[in-house]
C-alpha cells in the first residue's frame, strides 16, 4: 500500500499546531490568576502562531520521524514538532530586535508593537527600550516552553535537540559579529549560513525525528542531504532579501544591507566589485543602488546556479537513503520547495 505522505504529516502538523495553542491556553490560565498583566507575553506568542508561518522545521523534523518508520500516533513527535516551532519564535522575536525590523509576517514585531504602545500611554523611559526589553522577555519565554515541550519528546532526540539550540545562539553571535567587522571572507559567511540556518531549519530538525524513531543509523545521509538543502535555503533566503518584495515575505526587504550582514551573496559580489562595501558604508546610498551593483557583477545568477547544485546534491544524497521511496521522494521534492520558493 502506497503511503499518502502529505495526508499523514499534515495530520501530525495539525496537531503540532494544537499542540502549540493548547500550551500558550494553559499558561495563559495559571498567569491570569496571577495577574492580568501577566499574560501579555503569553499573547505576543499566541499571535505569533496565529499570524501564519510556514512550519518548515516541524515538517522536516515529522519527515524525518516518519521516513524512520516512527509511529505517527506516538505524542511524543507532536511536542518534539511544536518544540521545534516554539524554538524558532524565540530566534525570530530576537531576531527582529538584532536586525530593527519593523514588520514579521506582516504585522508589526514584538518590539515595535510596544515601542508604540509604550508612546501611546504615556509611560516613563525610553519607548525604543521599553519595546525591545519586552521582545527580548518573549523570546525568552518561547525559549523556556520550547524547553518544556521537547521534554515531552523521546530522550533519544535530545542530544540533536541540545546541539541545535547552541548551534542557533553561536550563529547568532558570529553572525553578529561579522556585521561589525564587515570584512569580505566568504568562507565565513557560508561557515555562519549553516550554523544559524541551514543546520537548523532542514539538517538537525530531520535527524530529531530519525533520532526520535530509534534510527540514528540515518543521521549521515540526513546530515549530507541537510547540510546542502540548508545551505539552498539560506541563499534564497539572502536572494529574497535582496530583491524580494515585502508584500510577499511579509517583513522588510534590504535588512541585510541595511544591517552590513555579510551574506555569502554580499562577500562575493564584493570579490568583484569593491564599490558595493562602499555603498554599503557610507552615508547617502540607497538599497537600490546596492542591488543595481549586484545585479552588474553577475552573483546572483551564480548564485541561482548555486542552488541548483545544492539541490541536487541533496536529491543524491537520499536517493541511496535506507528509508521507503515514497519519502525519498518527498524530500527531493522538499528540497525544491525550499529552495525556490518566493516568501
Amino acid at each position: 500500500m502506497t503511503v499518502d505522505v502529505t495526508t499523514l504529516r499534515a495530520d501530525l502538523l495539525r496537531r503540532v499546531e494544537d499542540k502549540l495553542c493548547s500550551h500558550l491556553a494553559a499558561e495563559r490560565d495559571l498567569w491570569a490568576e496571577v495577574h492580568e498583566g501577566a499574560v501579555v507575553p503569553i499573547d505576543a506568542l499566541a499571535e505569533l502562531i496565529d499570524s501564519g508561518g510556514k512550519r518548515i522545521r516541524p515538517a522536516f523534523c515529522l519527515t524525518g520521524y516518519l521516513a524512520s518508520g516512527g509511529d505517527p500516533d506516538d505524542p511524543g513527535i507532536v511536542a518534539a514538532g511544536a518544540a521545534l516551532e516554539m524554538l524558532h519564535l524565540s530566534a525570530l522575536v530576537h531576531d527582529d530586535v538584532l536586525d530593527d525590523s519593523d514588520t514579521r509576517r506582516g504585522l508589526p514585531t514584538v518590539h515595535t508593537k510596544y515601542r508604540e504602545l509604550h508612546g501611546e500611554r504615556g509611560l516613563q523611559g525610553e519607548s525604543r527600550r521599553y519595546g525591545e526589553g519586552v521582545a527580548i522577555l518573549v523570546g525568552d519565554l518561547a525559549l523556556v516552553y520550547s524547553g518544556e515541550l521537547m521534554s515531552e519528546a523521546p530522550r533519544a532526540a535530545l542530544p540533536e535537540w541540545n546541539r541545535l539550540r547552541s548551534e542557533v545562539m553561536i550563529g547568532q553571535y558570529l553572525d553578529v559579529h561579522a556585521a561589525a567587522e564587515f570584512s569580505v571572507d566568504p568562507r565565513g559567511s557560508r561557515l555562519i549560513a549553516r550554523i544559524k540556518s541551514g543546520r537548523y531549519t532542514i539538517h538537525r530538525p530531520l535527524v530529531v525525528g530519525a533520532s526520535a524513531a530509534g534510527r540514528g543509523d540515518l543521521a549521515p545521509a540526513f546530515e549530507e542531504y541537510g547540510e546542502a538543502v540548508g545551505e539552498a535555503f539560506q541563499l534564497r533566503d539572502d536572494l529574497l532579501d535582496a530583491f524580494g518584495d515585502s508584500a510577499d515575505t511579509g517583513k522588510p526587504t534590504g535588512l541585510d544591507f541595511a544591517q552590513h550582514k555579510m551574506t555569502p551573496l554580499l562577500g562575493w559580489a564584493m570579490q568583484r566589485d569593491h564599490h558595493i562595501h562602499t555603498l554599503m558604508t557610507e552615508p547617502g546610498h540607497t538599497p537600490d543602488e546596492v542591488r543595481h551593483r549586484l545585479l552588474d557583477t553577475g552573483v546572483p545568477e551564480d548564485v541561482e546556479r548555486h542552488i541548483a547544485n545544492l539541490v541536487e546534491h541533496g536529491r543524491k544524497a537520499i536517493a541511496d537513503a535506507p528509508v521507503d521511496r515514497v519519502w525519498r521522494a518527498e524530500l527531493a521534492d522538499m528540497a525544491e520547495r525550499v529552495a525556490y520558493r518566493t516568501a
